[in-house]
Formats: structure tokens, C-alpha cells, sequence
């Protein structure tokens, strides 16, 4: 009977614990078991765990990743899952995901790597450090009646002192379109003109001795097949498809051989806007391809040229291989790069002017969310320009080939209004341009004023900036390229 008394007398106690004392027992610190999660380019899903006694909730942070939480296990574990959509920006992003408990808070940092560490052929030039550039257009590539000059379409001799200034600014980058036309001599040979190719040996170390890259192409000799590089004859005539291969071999080859000396800061771009006349709506929809495929035996002829000339500096210097009308769309489907003796020394060319009515003839002057119905191009301006870099993503950045704008631009514009679009158009270009490692090249043909191709901004003889409200454009567009906003930052400060 004692034995039994005690044993209730035990119980009573046990029973006599306060609720209070119960769950003080069973409290469980909130926790996780991983603060940190790192996700390769093309995404996925992992998993970490929170220990916690009481509810919690999440908070996700970017859109990019999905964050669920799963069914409790063993009482005070509760595993989240997280998922991470293909990274589709040419740099690392990161996020951070808050555990909340009442007044308790633990954060994982997700982070998302762009190179993750494969050697897929890639290179770090293009998207690292060739940055903004600056188009000597309507210099070099201009011509009358034939011959090319420096001054043909009212620009002035450039300097030292312009491309002083253009590095100033905080362009990285010049090109340099030239026009050969009216230098060249007679078959086999084809001698360049000495003083020609003198004049631009000049100018190109002009832009070295300010620290830029430089681009020097073949301009408007393939200007709408008019002149001798006329692809619409060359894709049905075997015979001049011919000579002109073998045209392009020994030019390319006395240009290579002239800049032997010259390092990795000069880049040869075999030829501008190789098209028909029809600018890629021409008889290259039609023609079974042939078209294209001539352009990409032209664009292995060139690469030939230049490996197989003199100087180890042309071995390995850097190529771009242009697309058909460097159009975007037609290098989706057409593009093919040539094959080459080293690796990773080729880019991709393609030019840039969206949307058309926009930024060429200003038949419409505002742009973007903001703008006026009645005076912007229809449709969702923004995500419409942003598809432009994501299909080079998808197609080309992410599998290792570099790409590059050698054009885009936009008119100067006439109001203060319109210039404030004007801005924004850079501000949104700029800071697509870095998200998806395109570096891009503003179109500059030094035409004053406002509206139709008048695209002055910086003096090609002076490098002085052509007005105020050009200076403001540069400037939000190197501002743009260089800071750390957000690209929905810079959507959300578009003009009122």
C-alpha cells in the first residue's frame, strides 16, 4: 500500500507541471541546416532544412527562384526546396531568402554562377573589357563616285586629340569602318594603295596611343551589292564568287600583314552589311540559301587570310565574322562561324537598331513604358528590345561564341522630352548590354541636328562633344554600362 500511495503521489507531481514549463522543454531554436546555396548556369533545385517548434514563412527575394516549403518531418524539421530558373545574363546574380519566425530571422544567399567553371571555348575580351564603344562612321567608309575618303562626306581629319577625348568619355572601344574602293589595284594582286592604308595605320595607332580597342573592317565595298563585293551575283555566278574570294584573300592578307606588329587591342572585322539590296528581305529568302552560304565561305576566306599572313600577332588576334545584313533573326537560323586554327579568337557581328521607326528615321520620338501611346512604337518597348540580347544569349553567349553590336544608335532629338527618351532608350540599351555580355558600339556619322540619321556626338576632328544634349546621351549611356542598378532600376526611372 506505502509503494502504491507513493507512486500516485508521484504522478500528481508530474501532473502538476504548468503548460508553461511544457513547451519551454520543447522550444527549438530556429535554424537551418545550409545558409548558403550555389546554383550552376543552367539552374536547378536543391533542398535545406529549418528546424523550428513554431510556424514559419518564407521569403523568396528575386524572381529568378521558386522557394517551397515541404511537409514537416521527425516533428521540428521542415525541408524548402528551392528552384532556379537558367541563368540568363552573362554575370553572377544573387539573392537571399528570409526564414521568418515571429521575431526570429535567418536569410540563405543564393548565388547563381555564370562561369561555372567549364572550359566551353569561351574568352573574357568581349563581354569584359571591351565595354562601350564609339563608331568613326561616315569617315573612312565614306565615298564619291567610286573612291573613298576621309573627308568625302563632310567630316573632318580625325586627331590624336579625338580619340583622346573619346576615351575620356568612357568609351572603351572605337571602330573604324573603312572603305577600300578606289584604293584598290588590278587582278592578281590587288595592291592596296600605300597612302591609303598609310592614313589608316595613322589613325589606328592614334586609338592605341589613347588605350582603346579597335575594329577595322571592310565597310561599304559590299555596300547593297553595287560595288565589288556583290554577293547577289557571287551566290549564282561560281565564276565571280571566285574572283572575289580571291580578292578578299589578298586584301585581307596586305592589311594583316601591314598591322603584324599590332597586339590584341586591334581586332579585323571582315566586312560591314553584307546583304542583296533587299537588307535580309531580299532574294536570300528565296534563294535556297545560297546567299548565305557564299557570305560564310567569304567569312572563311577572310580568316584564312589573315592566320596565314605574316606575324604571330595575326595567328591569335581576335576576328569578328559578321552575319548575313548582320541581322540578328537571320544569324538565328543562317549564321555559321568558320573554322580556325586557334580557339576562342572569333566573335560574332551583328548590328542593332530597334525599334526601326524609333532610332533611324524618328518617325516615332518617344520610347519605353512611359511614353505616349500615339508616339511609340506599339508594343511592350522594352521586353521587345530585351528579346533582341536574349535570343544572342540563347544562340551564341551561352555556348561559348562571343558577340558584339558593331552598331546601334539612336537620332538626337529635338525637345527636351524627347531627348529624356532619348536617355532612357541608351540608359536600358547600356544596361542590357552588360547583363547579357554583348559589348555594343554607338553609331556616330558625325551629321548634326535632329531627326533622320543625324547622329553627331562627339567632333571626329575635335573629339569635343557636338552639342549639350549630346553630351547628356553619352553620358547616361557610359553611366548606364557602369553602374550597379538594376536593369528593372532603370525601368522604374523612366521619363514621367
Amino acid at each position: 500500500m506505502k509503494y502504491l500511495l507513493y507512486l500516485l503521489s508521484s504522478l500528481f507531481m508530474l501532473a502538476g507541471c504548468g503548460p508553461d514549463d511544457s513547451r519551454s522543454s520543447l522550444h527549438m531554436e530556429l535554424s537551418a541546416d545550409k545558409t548558403q546555396l550555389e546554383f550552376p548556369a543552367e539552374g536547378g533545385e536543391q533542398t535545406f532544412m529549418v528546424t523550428s517548434s513554431e510556424q514559419f514563412y518564407l521569403v523568396p527575394g528575386e524572381k529568378w527562384l521558386t522557394v517551397k516549403k515541404g511537409t514537416k518531418v521527425g516533428g521540428y524539421q521542415t525541408p524548402v526546396t528551392v528552384e532556379v530558373e537558367r541563368l540568363t545574363v552573362a554575370e553572377d546574380r544573387k539573392s537571399r531568402i528570409s526564414v521568418v519566425s515571429g521575431e526570429d530571422k535567418i536569410y540563405v544567399d543564393v548565388t547563381q554562377v555564370f562561369d561555372d567553371g567549364e572550359d566551353d571555348g569561351s574568352i573574357d575580351l568581349p563581354a569584359q573589357t571591351m565595354g562601350m564603344g564609339w563608331n568613326l562612321g561616315n569617315h573612312f567608309d565614306a565615298y564619291n563616285n567610286g573612291v573613298s575618303g576621309e573627308t568625302a562626306w563632310g567630316n573632318p581629319k580625325a586627331t590624336q586629340t579625338t580619340f583622346n577625348k573619346v576615351r575620356s568619355a568612357g568609351f572603351s572601344t572605337v571602330r573604324i569602318p573603312v572603305t577600300w574602293m578606289g584604293h584598290i589595284g588590278e587582278a592578281p594582286d590587288y595592291k592596296i594603295e600605300e597612302a591609303w592604308l598609310d592614313r589608316i595605320a595613322e589613325v589606328v595607332s592614334y586609338a592605341e596611343n589613347a588605350g582603346l580597342f579597335v575594329i577595322l573592317n571592310m565597310h561599304h565595298d559590299g555596300a547593297d551589292s553595287k560595288h565589288w563585293l556583290d554577293i547577289k551575283t557571287a551566290a549564282v555566278n561560281p565564276e565571280v564568287h571566285k574572283q572575289i574570294e580571291e580578292q578578299i584573300a589578298a586584301m585581307w592578307s596586305q592589311i594583316a600583314d601591314k598591322f603584324q606588329d599590332k597586339g590584341d587591342f586591334l581586332i579585323f572585322e571582315a566586312f560591314n552589311e553584307i546583304h542583296d539590296g533587299g537588307w535580309g528581305w531580299g532574294d536570300n529568302r528565296k534563294d535556297g540559301g545560297r546567299q548565305y552560304r557564299c557570305l560564310n565561305e567569304w567569312n572563311q576566306t577572310f580568316v584564312d587570310a589573315v592566320r596565314g599572313s605574316a606575324g604571330e600577332n595575326n595567328r591569335n588576334r581576335m576576328l569578328g565574322i559578321p552575319a548575313y545584313c548582320t541581322n540578328v533573326d537571320i544569324a538565328v537560323e543562317h549564321f555559321v562561324m568558320p573554322q580556325d586554327v586557334v580557339e576562342g579568337r572569333m566573335m560574332m557581328s551583328v548590328h542593332c537598331y530597334d525599334p526601326y521607326e524609333y532610332t533611324l528615321p524618328a518617325n516615332k520620338s518617344e520610347w519605353g513604358h512611359t511614353a505616349s501611346p500615339s508616339k511609340k512604337v506599339a508594343g511592350n518597348n522594352e521586353a521587345d528590345l530585351e528579346k533582341v540580347f536574349v535570343k544572342l544569349y540563347d544562340n551564341f553567349v551561352s555556348k561559348g561564341i562571343p558577340v558584339y553590336f558593331g552598331e546601334f544608335g539612336c537620332v538626337n532629338r529635338a525637345t527636351a522630352r524627347e531627348q529624356a527618351f532619348q536617355q532612357y532608350y541608351f540608359r536600358y540599351f547600356a544596361k542590357l548590354a552588360k547583363t547579357y555580355g554583348v559589348p555594343s558600339v554607338l553609331w556616330d556619322n558625325g551629321a548634326e541636328g535632329h531627326g533622320n540619321e543625324r547622329h553627331a556626338f562627339i567632333d571626329h576632328g575635335t573629339g569635343q562633344f557636338c552639342s549639350k544634349e549630346a553630351e547628356a546621351a553619352i553620358e547616361a549611356l557610359i553611366d548606364s554600362y557602369n553602374n550597379d542598378l538594376t536593369l528593372e532600376q532603370v525601368y522604374n526611372n523612366a521619363p514621367k
